[in-house]
């Protein structure tokens, strides 16, 4: 099953995505952890990746679809996966649909996850991140057993930089003004699914996994 995920920051999508690669058995391919992982590695994706991401802006789309072709092309996506951040522009829609026609591939599904604006903001400055096993953990619905430390791991739990509140706010801002026209893109094709996220995070999947037929 070949599926995208969208919502906007702090809608849900990474507890969704853990419990969607785990019922499906596909990799969860999220561009975000792509380029965390290059810009902590120092390579020269990461740096150009970085002067855009410490900004709350969304990296160039020339970046974005050449990174995630090469990880489409990859042996463990032969059975499906589960495309977590992008697209995130209508551009990017059309750049993946051309570059899954090479493929002789399609999307599935196109997931969205919806969330009023007030909930986001809390929910997203609340988020915390393992910086040693990348869990992710929330101050107020998920904390961990001990405050600054990971439960799976022992690792130090922190609040990344794009989690604080004025980033937060400049990235549900350019969501609004240049994401959810992808809303109206996959729903022409019939592809899109949307769930309510203000719900309980059970009752979110559920309501997933009943539009995916599965």
């Amino acid at each position: 099953m070949r599926l995208v995920l969208l919502g906007p920051p702090g809608a849900g999508k990474g507890t969704q995505a853990a419990d969607i690669i785990e019922k499906y058995k596909v990799p969860h391919i999220s561009t975000g952890d792509i380029f965390r992982k290059n810009v902590k590695e120092g390579t020269a994706l990461g740096k150009k990746a970085k002067v855009y991401m410490d900004k709350g802006e969304l990296v160039p789309d020339e970046v974005v679809v050449a990174i995630v072709e090469d990880r489409l092309k990859e042996d463990d996506c032969s059975d499906g996966f589960l495309l977590d951040g992008f697209p995130r522009t209508v551009n990017q829609a059309k750049q993946l649909d051309s570059v899954l026609d090479k493929m002789d591939l399609a999307i599935d599904m196109v997931i969205n996850i919806d969330v009023k604006k007030d909930t986001l903001v809390g929910r997203a400055t609340g988020r915390r991140v393992c910086r040693s096993c990348g869990a992710t953990y929330h101050v107020t619905f998920k904390p961990a057993r001990k405050d600054g430390t990971c439960d799976l791991c022992g690792g130090e739990v922190y609040q990344r930089d794009d989690d604080a509140e004025e980033t937060v706010s400049k990235r549900i801002e350019v969501y609004a003004s240049e994401t959810k026209p992808l809303i109206e893109y996959y729903n022409k094709k019939q592809k899109l699914i949307t769930v309510d996220g203000e719900q309980n995070i059970k009752k979110v999947f559920k309501d997933i996994t009943a539009a995916l037929g599965a």
